[in-house]
């Protein structure tokens, strides 16, 4: 088993998060009802996407009937539907929707993955689990060498970027500490003795944001076709 493989495999059989792990054992069995003749996936979920991405998107967690049901990262729900829609537009997916982990999309130069690998109650981990996960978004961005580009969907996931160069690079560190906001961009080092990375910021897809006309398309594709283009 290669290196991604057995980070994988160690992050689906995760348990150092007991209220998480209880959350989405429960949300797997009882399901919602539209869902009910489908088996959850109930795990948690590692990263997908192109393993040579020079683009890497961050997110903030599985949502409890989307990539907890289905087990690939933004999959299944109103947020994914936004996200890789603007992917595809970008030139960056194959496909404009995704809808199960074996749908066929693929990621063409990004990866997702996010905070958090367990979907929280409320959509709200707390600090002690964000940092607990973070290991793993660690071990990733230190796998995908030709990264040049990151999205942080949301304040949680920019903050868990910044936090991450702190720790690696800490006198490369921008000052004062870059503060999250759509479209803002700074430029961060995410591994010790390696090329500076630009850290771009979009709110979230999801439908708080996407309903209340907080975030629209345009404004999504305008982060994403900055990425490319970097």
């Amino acid at each position: 088993m290669d290196a991604w493989g057995r980070l994988n495999a160690e992050i689906v059989r995760c348990d150092l998060c007991p209220r998480l792990r209880r959350w989405c054992t429960e949300i797997a069995r009882t399901k919602r009802r539209a869902f009910r003749d489908e088996e959850y996936w109930g795990r948690p979920v590692p990263g997908f996407g192109d393993r040579a991405a020079r683009v890497l998107l961050v997110g903030l967690a599985p949502a409890a009937h989307g990539a907890n049901r289905t087990g690939r990262m933004f999959t299944g729900d109103e947020s994914g539907n936004w996200l890789y829609a603007a992917l595809h537009r970008a030139g960056l997916s194959s496909r404009d929707v995704s809808i199960g982990r074996d749908d066929g999309l693929a990621l063409h130069g990004a990866f997702i993955t996010a905070t958090c690998r367990c979907a929280p109650p409320d959509n709200k981990p707390t600090p002690s689990e964000i940092a607990t996960c973070g290991r793993y978004v660690d071990r990733e961005i230190d796998l995908l060498l030709r990264v040049r580009v990151v999205v942080a969907l949301g304040g949680i996931a920019w903050a868990a970027v910044v936090r991450r160069a702190a720790r690696v690079a800490p006198g490369a560190l921008p000052r004062p500490r870059p503060r999250f906001g759509h479209a803002a961009e700074t430029t961060l080092v995410l591994r010790r003795g390696g090329p500076p990375v630009t850290l771009l910021g979009s709110y979230h897809p999801s439908r708080q944001n996407t309903n209340t006309g907080r975030l629209t398309r345009p404004m999504l594709d305008a982060v994403l076709r900055r990425a490319a283009a970097i």
